[in-house]
């Protein structure tokens, strides 16, 4: 069955604010009676959530290639029981995270090549890409200033949250230059200002594609 549905992937560093933003981004759809499935990476199923529980664990020591295969186990399930059904089924999929995070965080911060990225990436999507992704820009000394404010407030912290800047700093670079090879899929949105300033900038990009997208589907269903 061919996929019918439209896929949105949210992408940034840690403490970009990209999970307030799909939040906010499900909500007004669904208000315009949109089906909308929002989702994340990891756990986005009920596998997912046992791997992100153990890989973002702060007391877990994870070796790097562990880590890499663990988030490919954790996308090859969801893909294949989520969010390849759900554009089946033509539902609009909102992902916080999806495969760019691994050729961002495992490719530049932990420093893979590109070329067993690329193969993991293929091996766990099935070859399934985003329609668009968003990455949401935010300097690294202000998403870490966010991030610690968010683990005060809630005394809360992952493994991630224990990188250092320099790593970061790859992370986002990584993003950035994915964003220039892949104009047309990969959108930055400086992501500086207020919650309601990016939100308003994200559904001015989202907002043509999905009209796009489901007048194309219904007009599918009429043939």
């Amino acid at each position: 069955m061919g996929v019918s549905g439209a896929f949105l992937t949210f992408e940034g560093i840690d403490g970009c604010g990209k999970s307030t933003q799909l939040r906010l981004v499900a909500s007004e759809l669904r208000l315009g009676g949109m089906e909308v499935v929002a989702t994340r990476e990891p756990g986005g199923t009920a596998l997912g959530t046992r791997l992100r529980a153990a890989l973002l664990d702060a007391e877990e020591s994870v070796d790097p290639l562990a880590e890499l295969l663990i988030f490919a186990a954790d996308r090859a399930q969801h893909v294949r029981t989520l969010v390849r059904p759900a554009l089946e089924s033509g539902h609009i999929v909102l992902s916080d995270r999806y495969a760019d995070a691994t050729v961002a965080y495992q490719g530049a911060g932990r420093g893979f090549t590109s070329e067993l990225i690329a193969q993991v990436v293929a091996l766990a999507t099935g070859g399934l890409q985003p329609d668009l992704t968003i990455v949401f820009d935010v300097p690294v000394a202000e998403c870490i200033a966010r991030t610690q404010r968010r683990i005060a407030s809630d005394h809360r912290g992952d493994r991630l949250d224990a990188e250092d800047a320099a790593f970061h700093t790859r992370v986002r670079q990584a993003y950035l230059e994915m964003a220039a090879r892949e104009p047309e899929r990969i959108r930055i949105i400086d992501a500086s200002g207020s919650i309601e300033e990016t939100h308003a900038r994200v559904m001015d990009l989202i907002t043509p594609l999905l009209k796009s997208q489901l007048s194309s589907h219904r007009s599918q269903v009429k043939s």
